[in-house]
């Protein structure tokens, strides 16, 4: 059995190194079902407000709007929403 010692520091600094490689390697944390208008409209590529109250209106997409100013869009559906529209290469 070997002993390795390590100064305080150095310790410390390993740890912290060995924290951020397990971040880094850990597959994408927790993701929340809802999403907010601003971050619905960036996973779809938009940057019109319109367009995006034109596909909740039309269904495209599934929204909850738990108070009257608060809408929130459903993470699933606008990723089955790409992929529906997703062109295939020749």
């Amino acid at each position: 059995m070997e002993v390795i010692c390590l100064e305080d520091k150095a310790f410390y600094a390993l740890l912290d190194e060995v924290v951020e490689r397990i971040k880094d390697q850990s597959p994408t944390t927790h993701l929340d079902k809802w999403v907010s208008g601003e971050e619905a409209m960036r996973m779809l590529g938009i940057t019109s407000k319109t367009t995006l109250a034109d596909y909740r209106n039309q269904g495209k997409i599934r929204y909850s709007q738990p108070r009257k100013k608060i809408i929130l869009y459903d993470r699933q559906s606008i990723e089955a929403f790409l992929d529906d529209n997703a062109m295939d290469t020749f």
